[in-house]
């Protein structure tokens, strides 16, 4: 399976969020997440796990009661039912992979 990101609609989350559902298949899924500076995802926790790719920008993760600082390049990896959150400091795009596949986002 081959997807072309230009041939992905996006869905807006929440002005100055939007996201891209990519490739996703058996247990696994692909999202590419674009934020403007200044948005915050607030702290959450899901039963997903969920691996994270800073593809530009900066942003600020919250997670075990640590903060850091990301930017191109830099990952980070929150396990299941692991509380997370995020600050963007600059405009920013990035590609989170969950496993399993996130059931709420093809719903919503």
């Amino acid at each position: 399976m081959v997807i072309r990101n230009a041939d992905v609609k996006k869905k807006d989350l929440f002005p100055g969020a939007s996201r891209k559902i990519l490739a996703r298949g058996g247990k696994l899924m692909v999202v590419e997440v674009r934020f403007a500076a200044g948005s915050v995802v607030d702290a959450h926790a899901h039963p997903h796990e969920q691996a994270s790719y800073v593809v530009s920008g900066k942003l600020v993760l919250t997670m075990d009661g640590r903060e850091e600082v990301l930017g191109p390049g830099d990952t980070f990896y929150a396990g299941p039912n692991v509380s997370h959150g995020v600050k963007f400091l600059e405009d920013s795009v990035v590609v989170d992979m969950f496993t399993p596949q996130r059931e709420d986002f093809l719903q919503s």
